[in-house]
Order: structure tokens, then sequence, then C-alpha cells
């Protein structure tokens, strides 16, 4: 069977760009690996439920297996081609290790400025508590980004995306030109307020946040796109 992800059919402009679906096809497209987008509706997800518990996306299913969280998905996924992990244990490792360093120890930074301009905006808190959830999301990143120093890859052997496009990322272009691969993907259709709005808007979001920040924060960022979206 062609493999099945989930979307939603629509987001509100807030998420646009946060829903985790996009990491799980960054990782098919990279990966080569065909697949079938099925959208979601957002008031209508109590059979879906039996699929994803929670009513999130994405969930996946394939040949093999019937699964949701995408850091489980990517693995799952990596663990299939070498476009994305080693075949070897080590270097299976070694990407397991950085998925979750993705999901444990950059996200909950990232998702917490996000939620404080989503929900929060205007608030009277707000003015005191940003500064610091910005300064404490620039400081994991820098941490990140001085790790890198000048390498376009986080390990050797694991390249998530093409080192030809982490040269062009250095300069941060306009979003749609950040996700080549995904233009025109199975199920990536334009004007798709949750599907399509992700891959235009994924690394906006996060960068419009940070502004103004330093060129190493955003590179950071840059090396961890195929996994933090």
């Amino acid at each position: 069977m062609t493999i099945q992800l989930t979307a939603f059919r629509w987001v509100p402009p807030f998420a646009q760009g946060f829903v985790r679906d996009l990491r799980v096809r960054w990782a098919l497209e990279e990966a080569g690996l065909p697949y079938e987008a099925v959208l979601i509706d957002l008031d209508d997800r109590t059979a879906y439920r039996q699929w994803q518990p929670f009513g999130q996306v994405p969930a996946y299913r394939d040949d093999e297996v019937e699964m949701f969280e995408s850091g489980a998905i990517v693995l799952h996924l990596a663990a299939k081609s070498e476009a994305l992990s080693p075949s070897d244990p080590a270097g299976q490792a070694r990407t397991a290790s950085w998925v979750f360093a993705a999901v444990n120890s950059v996200e909950p930074h990232v998702q917490n400025l996000v939620s404080l301009d989503a929900f929060h905006a205007g608030e009277s808190w707000i003015e005191a508590r940003r500064p610091q959830a910005a300064a404490a999301l620039h400081e994991r990143l820098g941490g990140l980004s001085d790790w890198l120093g000048e390498k376009d890859y986080l390990e050797e052997r694991l390249r998530a995306a093409r080192a030809g496009r982490h040269r062009r990322l250095r300069s941060f272009p306009h979003p749609r030109r950040l996700y080549p691969p995904l233009r025109g993907a199975p199920g990536v259709r334009p004007g798709d307020g949750g599907a399509d709005a992700d891959v235009q808007g994924e690394c906006a979001g996060v960068i419009g946040r940070l502004r103004p920040a330093p060129c190493r924060e955003r590179r950071a960022i840059q090396k961890l796109g195929l996994l933090i979206g």
C-alpha cells in the first residue's frame, strides 16, 4: 500500500507553520518514498482517534505499521532509508540522539515562545516573560550552533537535508525556497490552510519570533529543520 500520512485540512493562522506533519513529509521526500496525504477535519475527529488517540497529526501507516508521534515516525522512516540515517547500529543511535534532542531539548523552547505569541499577545505579563523565553531559546540554539561550527550537517553520515540546500539556507531566503522537495509534493496543494501553509510558514514562523536573532541561532534552526519543524 502507499504510505498514508495525516494532516489537518485547515488550521487557524497562528498554527500555520507549526503543524508537525511537515517534518514527516520532509523525511518522506528526502527518502524518495511516495505517500498519500489524508486530510483531517478539525471539527470531526471522533473516528480518527482510533488511529491517533489524541486527535493530533501526523498519524502514519504503511504495509508494516500504524503509528503516530512525528519523532517516532521519522525514526521509523530513517530505518528504511540511508538518505536519512546510516544503517549500522552506531549511526542509527546517533540519528535517534538528534531526533530526541530536537523533540526534547529544542522544541519545547520554540513552542514556549510560539504559545506566548499565539495565546497571550497583549497581556500585561507578557512584556516581562517574553524576553526571558526568547533568551532561553537563543541560548539553546546558540549552543547547538557553536557545536556545529561551519558544518552543513549534524553528523558526517546523517544528512536529513541535502548539503546544497543547507548552503542556500545560510542567507535565509524566502520561506517558499526553504523546502524545495515539498513544493508540488503529494498532498501539498496551494491554498490548503494546513498542509501547504506548513511548507511556506514553518521556518518563517520560528525565525520571525526570534528577530532580531544572531546569525548563529538562525543557522542552528536550519540544521534541525527536519527534526523540529
